[in-house]
């Protein structure tokens, strides 16, 4: 792909003695950024999660560049030999197998590495499961006001997924984490019966791939839905809404109606809101509305 009709991608410098970190496609190669490809031209070096694996995305749009190996088991040799690049003052690259690195893929300790021996790092955003699934999610987002925790990879050391479920379980913001299809059917199966009805789940199937599938069902749905699917195959990634405060926890509302009166002559309605909400739980929209209410009647 000729780059050179795309004079804005010159605007931005490029650095020596830098390392950039180039976010991939998660799956359809359409989702690489001009960006992305004008950096990964321009540098001296590219380090990849797995050779083999990167080299059939380079060869894709004729980028020939010596490649290093630096993954999960050699992360702090392979920053070593990256950091010497970068004293000769080249410019370098990092490439995960898919997204963005260091999002439950190597990258962080290279970063780390690479920052404390005095070089800059640059980060070159592009394709990220967690925000892809985050934008077609609707519900399970909105009833949590946008707030989620990235959980990563689901554990399978008893202890650790008994303690993530009992965390996902009691949350209030939406939790989000990495399945693979080995273990998909049991982890679905946890969250069905661990999960009050009504929670909501949010299934993602080989997002951006031809056999994407994207799938929205309450807790008690998992079971049927698993029994009546017809594929279980691919990379999963999880989505689960965050717990409703219930009736009974939550704050009566002439209670909410004092603390807000009280705020009134000092704070605005935003701001009254955000207190109400950070230190009683209530939900953002609720809150407002109370601090709405609360001016109103101040008048």
């Amino acid at each position: 792909m000729k780059l050179g009709t795309f004079d804005f991608l010159k605007q931005q410098d490029l650095p020596a003695g830098s390392l950039y970190m180039v976010a991939t496609p998660i799956g359809n190669l359409g989702d690489i950024t001009l960006r992305a490809l004008h950096v990964l031209n321009a540098m001296d070096g590219i380090a990849c999660e797995d050779t083999r694996h990167s080299a059939a995305l380079l060869q894709q749009f004729d980028i020939h560049k010596k490649c290093l190996a630096l993954h999960t088991h050699n992360e702090l040799g392979g920053a070593q030999t990256v950091i010497q690049h970068l004293r000769n003052n080249e410019r370098w690259a990092y490439i995960s197998d898919a997204g963005t690195p260091g999002v439950s893929d190597p990258g962080a300790r290279l970063v780390d590495e690479v920052q404390k021996a005095g070089f800059r790092v640059i980060p070159i955003p592009g394709a990220s499961a967690v925000s892809c699934a985050i934008s077609a999610s609707g519900s399970v987002m909105f009833n949590s006001d946008g707030q989620f925790q990235f959980l990563g990879f689901w554990p399978h050391k008893t202890k650790e997924r008994d303690a993530l479920l009992q965390d996902i379980a009691n949350s209030k913001k939406t939790s989000v984490f990495f399945e693979s299809p080995h273990h998909i059917r049991e982890t679905l199966l946890l969250l069905a019966n661990n999960l009050e009805k009504g929670r909501q789940v949010f299934i993602c199937r080989e997002l951006t791939k031809k056999f994407e599938q994207l799938v929205s069902i309450q807790a008690q749905e998992i079971s049927s839905w698993i029994e009546n699917t017809e594929s279980l195959k691919g990379e999963f990634i999880i989505l689960v809404s965050g717990r409703h405060t219930s009736a009974d926890e939550a704050p009566e509302h002439a209670t909410l109606m004092r603390w807000a009166t009280a705020l009134s002559p000092y704070l605005g309605s935003k701001e009254i809101a955000a207190v109400l909400s950070q230190t009683l739980g209530l939900a953002k929209k609720d809150a407002y509305q109370i601090a709405l209410d609360a001016k109103e009647s101040g008048k």
